[in-house]
Order: structure tokens, then C-alpha cells, then sequence
């Protein structure tokens, strides 16, 4: 069979940062979904990669190292983008130095964020929810899932639309860098930068890609389970306008809601997208 034949989902999180599966559940699902490669891509975290390769081996399914980080873009009004990184050396010290500041800096706002439910009289054990979560990194959705466990909220949307987004008033932003520092360090660690999700994350304007790529930005996450057709076509036009490689996966975190299966598989994206990213890494 050709690679055209082969598919791979490149966005994929685990329960090392705010998805609900473990690494090697996430790589059995691949296997049964027929995926031939995944990416793991947690956010801020390359900690559950060495769990998800050793399962691949045994699985036959290719890991990518990846990550996903968090920036901050605009001047005036700051909106959170997100960048994808492939490749990346996982085992880099300056990477995981710079990630630690990351996972303390969301320690710190775990517990803001618990002061700020207290105050509206939702109080909740602060230590009980960074000691379950452990060495994972801690966001949002733990909290929603703490709010269900509590009998406060009956879904994740709910969570948000009521406490946890942006203007709800148990927000609290998370450390912040700009887009440039989030290409930078992926590029300092072996990685190649992507663009995550540019339609649903409202960054689908040219210009803003533009800057990026003077950035650094090596690609565009085209597929995604938010993108409609139309949409992908308009990323492939300008990802090959811009000479960025096309990517994509699921996004996935487990199973949420009235879901009653992952997504994992369901974003239909290309063994190519696989090569492409091999021939950047080895021009790297």
C-alpha cells in the first residue's frame, strides 16, 4: 500500500495535561482506529512522550514528540494562540527548565483560581486537586471536571459558560509568551513550529500568518475537527502561498459530553503530512 493510504492524527492529548486518557491508551486507541502514526501534543508538557513511544513499539504505531504551547497574542487585547511543536527534542534540559517555569506558573494560577471560586462560595480543596493531578500540568478542565465531580455543574461547557472562561469570574490568565518566544524555544529544541487550529482559533487572517512565518513558523495545522472543508481548502491555498507544511489531527482529549467516542482518527489527515515534516526536521 502506498502512503496515501496511511493515516496519522497529529494533535492528540493525554492525561499528562487536559486530556482523559493515558498515553498508552491513547496509542491502543490509535492501533484499533487503523492510524499508522499519532503526535503526542500536550500542552506546555512533553512528559507523557517516553510512556506513548514505548507503547508504540509494542503497538507498531509511530509517536512524534510534540507539544503544544501557549501564547499570547495582540498588543492592546490580548487573545491565547497556540503553537504546535514537532520533533521537538523531548529530552532537552533547557526545554524541560523552561517547562517547568511553565508548570509552576499554572501551580500558581490553580490556586488563584480556587480563591476565586471560594469567594462566590463554591470552596473547593485546593491541595486535594494538585494532588490528584500530580506531576501533570494543571488547566482549565481539571477544574471543570472538579466542578461536575461537586455536584456545582453538570458538563464542561457548563464549567466554562458559567466560572472558567474568559470573562467569567474565576478566569485567571496563564503565564504568558509571545508566539515568537513559543516558535523560538521549539526551534532551540530540534522542533519544527506549527500554527495550531488558525480557523477556530480566529487566526485564520494571511497577514497574521505572514508575521509568524517571519517568525520562524514552519507549518499550519490545515485538518482539524473544528475546520470545515471549506476551510481547509482556504488553510491548503494559504499554506502553499506561504510554502508552510500542512498539518493536522483531532484534537483530541478523551471522551467529553455526549461524545461516545474519542476523536482520535476521526480528522482524516495524510501519512504525506508524516514526510513532509521528516524532510523539514532532517533540512533542520
Amino acid at each position: 500500500m502506498a502512503s496515501k493510504d496511511f493515516f496519522v492524527d497529529l494533535h492528540i492529548h493525554t492525561n499528562y495535561s487536559d486530556g482523559v486518557f493515558s498515553p498508552t491508551e491513547v496509542v491502543s486507541y490509535a492501533s484499533k482506529t487503523g492510524l499508522t502514526a499519532i503526535a503526542i501534543t500536550d500542552h506546555d508538557t512533553v512528559d507523557g512522550i517516553a510512556e506513548a513511544m514505548d507503547a508504540g513499539k509494542q503497538s507498531n504505531i509511530e509517536v512524534v514528540s510534540g507539544i503544544e504551547l501557549s501564547a499570547e497574542y495582540g498588543d492592546a487585547q490580548k487573545t491565547e494562540m497556540h503553537i504546535l511543536g514537532y520533533y521537538v527534542d523531548w529530552k532537552s534540559t533547557k526545554l524541560k527548565e523552561t517547562l517547568d517555569i511553565f508548570k509552576n506558573a499554572r501551580t500558581e494560577r490553580a490556586k488563584e483560581i480556587f480563591s476565586r471560586l471560594g469567594k462566590i462560595g463554591i470552596n473547593l480543596n485546593p491541595e486535594g486537586l494538585i494532588v490528584c493531578v500530580g506531576k501533570k500540568v494543571i488547566g482549565r478542565l481539571h477544574f471543570a471536571k472538579v466542578l461536575i465531580e461537586n455536584g456545582i455543574v453538570a458538563s464542561v461547557q457548563e464549567a466554562f459558560q458559567k466560572y472558567l472562561a474568559t470573562d467569567q469570574v474565576a478566569y485567571v490568565p496563564k503565564y504568558s509568551i509571545t508566539p515568537k518566544q513559543a516558535i523560538d524555544l521549539i526551534i532551540d529544541s530540534g522542533g519544527i513550529p506549527v500554527l495550531a487550529h488558525p480557523y477556530y482559533g480566529h487566526y485564520n487572517n494571511i497577514d497574521i500568518i505572514k508575521g509568524l512565518v517571519d517568525d520562524g513558523l514552519q507549518g499550519i495545522e490545515v485538518w482539524h475537527n473544528k475546520h470545515p472543508e471549506h476551510v481547509v481548502r482556504k488553510l491548503l491555498s494559504i499554506a502553499d502561498e506561504l510554502n508552510l507544511i500542512a498539518t493536522g489531527g483531532s484534537d483530541c482529549h478523551g471522551i467529553y459530553g455526549k461524545q461516545e467516542t474519542p476523536l482520535i482518527g476521526k480528522v482524516k489527515v495524510p501519512y504525506s503530512v508524516i514526510e513532509s515534516l521528516e524532510k523539514k526536521k532532517q533540512e533542520i
